[in-house]
């Protein structure tokens, strides 16, 4: 039981309410200053016959009207609340890890802006299709780091997501097997409220290091599927080397001085996917993630987290109504036309 509650959500706007008293007093003190004006000037039975179809009050009463629908309408902008109501939100989705080669073949612009920007794109568009689905990003090169454990507030995935830079990564390589461990590492470590669980992990998957069998193999035994997107192409392309302005110097060189061609291991992206009950994903030019996006929205969804949300009544409508009402009858309320005394 809540019980009765009241409050304001918007205090501040509390002073459009002093302003309206000031206004209503303002002009209550001019009316009065008005009266004692004439009253000095004329006498008081003879008021009336100089000064036809002119009140003093007349402007009192528009002030105050004015001034009484702004502090009833500045109260409504405060918005009152009285009484509280609980609401029971229960949250439905699959646990998903995005796993995210953030190496330096992904610097190759194949695809443009590069793999790597394309691949931050996608998963931005993959975030904004996902429905109470919880998230969590796992980037690896040489060797993988948790950038976000799994959670509901896809912002923040965001915000982890575009601070990944392959400059910044420790090591260099494209060790998936580390990267497929810490995934599932992150999966069994979360409350276990999901009975469909994936990794999608996104990479051209070239120079495959660290131990991928055994990694796939105990992603099997969990039940977590892999959803392998490559990136990249098939023909290849050199990596651009950039200085540290981010002004391209030259393309990466091997041992004997020959340019290193990047190109994307479909075959070796398959069998991991294929090998957890998964699926390969490839669009040429592109990244194939609206694919991915529908795999997803057809696994079965499961309660993942029940939380009573309490929800306070809004009262501005008693205030806002009638404030606007005695704002334009202030309005209405103009001072009536002047007429010459009669001779």
């Amino acid at each position: 039981m809540l019980g009765y509650q009241a409050g304001l959500a918007q205090p501040l706007f509390l002073l459009f309410v002093l302003a309206g008293m000031m206004l209503g007093l303002l002009a209550l003190v001019g009316a009065l200053r008005r009266r004692s004006r004439v009253r000095a000037l004329l006498h008081e039975r003879h008021a009336e016959r100089f000064t036809p179809g002119v009140s003093v009050w007349r402007p009192a009463t528009q002030g105050g009207l004015y001034g009484l629908g702004l502090a009833l309408f500045g109260f409504a902008l405060a918005q009152p609340q009285c009484g509280t109501k609980s609401e029971l939100t229960k949250r439905r989705g699959i646990d998903v890890v995005v796993a995210l080669d953030a190496s330096k073949s992904m610097l190759a612009r194949d695809i443009q802006p590069s793999r790597l920007e394309r691949a931050k794109l996608e998963l931005t568009t993959l975030l904004d299709e996902l429905k109470g689905d919880r998230v969590g990003l796992v980037v690896f090169a040489g060797d993988a780091f948790i950038q976000s454990p799994l959670t509901s507030d896809y912002s923040a995935v965001k915000l982890f997501l575009r601070a990944v830079d392959p400059e910044v990564m420790p090591q260099g390589g494209t060790n998936v097997g580390a990267a497929l461990r810490l995934s599932r590492q992150v999966l069994e470590n979360a409350d276990r409220g999901s009975k469909e669980r994936v990794v999608v992990l996104l990479t051209d998957g070239e120079d495959l290091v660290g131990d991928v069998a055994e990694a796939t193999e105990a992603l099997k035994d969990s039940g977590v599927q892999v959803l392998a997107v490559g990136v990249g192409s098939e023909s290849g392309e050199p990596i651009p080397v950039f200085d540290r302005r981010g002004a391209f110097v030259d393309y990466k060189k091997d041992a004997a001085g020959e340019t290193v061609i990047t190109r994307l291991d479909r075959a070796g992206l398959t069998a991991i996917a294929e090998a957890t009950g998964g699926t390969f994903y490839f669009q040429p030019r592109g990244v194939a993630m609206s694919q991915v996006v529908e795999r997803i929205d057809q696994m079965q969804k499961s309660e993942l987290e029940s939380r009573v949300t309490v929800r306070y009544d809004e009262r501005f409508q008693s205030f806002a109504i009638p404030g606007l009402a005695l704002l334009a009858l202030g309005m209405l309320l103009l001072p009536s036309s002047r007429r010459r005394p009669s001779p």
